[in-house]
């Protein structure tokens, strides 16, 4: 009886169909692309019935886009394509994306479109108009034509949705051919999944998903922390952090900790900055920024320098991620209070050195002129003082008593000159 409950239970075990679920909420970059080959062989190694992207995205990367696609169409178990939750969408890479997917699905109130290559070309974000932009559209135009064409989907619109940066909601997506069902949570899109046949990798398969659990697809420790650096705004912050750190160790060798803190925010930056369609533009004027500052420290200017760095800092902050359809930028409540704060650190550094450079000398000859010091012997003419706390040979032209003040008037050799405290001073 035993044996054959086990074998039974066994049984059910082998017949549960599972479900891979995957979320992508955000811009489409290499993070992006790592959670699908990660999600995608968890999918294949549990033998799943499909693995389902919850996508709502602006949009991305070319680069990253034509990788996660070819991924998708390479794929050994059926990809769905869900635009979820309702008021997502799915932008610029995003519709590549859908395209290339075996089954297309969307929430009420979604939209799908946009997919102009605007600034998707990685580091520098590539020549923007003239014949490069009609090249990377005319690329960018053949490539969703082709994901449409193999899908059977509506190829027109495909290509309308790259050269016109066209855009549909769900209702018309489904009407047109370029979406294959709309589905209000994932219970009905797992029902309306069921019994669909889909060809995988050369071969049909039907799907069994009424009754299939879902398992969301776990992100790695490793994975997390990309996902936060990779985000414009927080590689900006770290960029600003590293400059301030590096500046205040420099102008305060041996603090150490501003230097390792700013040392370890640029690798960070640095590292960021590579994942990112940055700007060369952006990217020189705030490095510009950096040296009027520098500047400001070793010449005085009167803050014009400094003035000069902070507009450099804006319109570099301005320009560092290609705005377009990316999706990827530097918030202007985000370059606004750092240019501001940039503009304050570095008028306390100034106003920091300029303070140095007034201040009296306390150190040499100088150091000693005007000080005042105690007779530790009679002194008619010579006897001994305390100055600074040291002990001076000293000499006067009139005789001082044992523990009265004196003021040194002048350095001669390893001796000073002293008068008694309230002689006057002579020019």
């Amino acid at each position: 009886m035993h044996v054959l409950l086990a074998g039974l239970l066994l049984i059910g075990c082998a017949n549960a169909t599972t479900v891979q679920w995957l979320k992508i909420d955000g811009a489409i970059g290499p993070v992006a692309n790592e959670l699908l080959e990660s999600a995608l062989e968890q999918a294949e190694a549990n033998h799943a019935e499909a693995l389902v992207i919850e996508i709502d995205t602006p949009g991305g990367l070319l680069k990253t886009t034509r990788m996660m696609c070819k991924t998708i169409l390479a794929a050994r178990v059926p990809i769905v394509v869900y635009v979820s939750p309702s008021g997502a969408r799915a932008g610029s890479a995003g519709v590549f994306i859908t395209l290339a997917s075996h089954v297309a699905a969307m929430a009420p109130g979604t939209n799908i479109g946009a997919a102009h290559p605007v600034g998707l070309g990685g580091i520098g974000g590539g020549d923007s108009t003239g014949v490069m932009e009609g090249k990377i559209t005319n690329d960018a135009a053949a490539f969703a034509r082709t994901l449409a064409e193999q899908r059977k989907r509506n190829a027109d619109w495909a290509e309308l949705s790259v050269r016109e940066s066209k855009s549909i909601t769900d209702s018309e997506a489904l009407r047109i051919n370029v979406i294959d069902m709309i589905a209000s949570s994932p219970d009905s899109l797992l029902l309306l999944l069921q019994g669909r046949v889909v060809s995988v990798d050369g071969r049909d398969d039907t799907l069994n998903t009424a009754d299939a659990d879902i398992t969301d697809s776990p992100i790695s420790l490793r994975l997390r922390i990309l996902d936060v650096i990779a985000d414009p705004n927080v590689a900006y912050i770290l960029l600003l952090l590293g400059v301030y750190g590096l500046f205040f160790e420099l102008y305060n060798p041996g603090a150490v900790l501003p230097g390792v803190v700013g040392a370890i925010s640029i690798v960070l930056a640095a590292f960021s900055l590579q994942l990112l369609p940055v700007s060369w533009a952006g990217l020189l004027l705030i490095v510009l920024a950096v040296i009027l500052f520098a500047l400001e420290i070793k010449i005085t200017s009167y803050g014009l320098l400094s003035v000069a760095g902070v507009v450099s800092m804006t319109l570099g902050s301005l320009m560092l991620f290609q705005p377009g359809t990316s999706g990827m930028k530097v918030g202007l409540e985000l370059i606004i209070p750092a240019a501001v704060i940039t503009a304050l650190f570095f008028a306390f550094v100034v106003g920091m050195g300029l303070r140095a450079q007034n201040r009296k000398v306390v150190t040499g000859e100088e150091g000693l002129l005007g000080e005042i010091g105690v007779a530790l012997s009679e002194i008619s003419p010579e006897g001994k003082v305390s100055v600074h706390g040291e002990i001076w040979s000293a000499v006067s032209t009139v005789p001082i008593a044992r523990g009265q003040k004196v003021r040194v008037v002048r350095l001669e050799g390893m001796s000073v000159s002293v008068v008694p405290l309230g002689t006057p001073k002579t020019s």
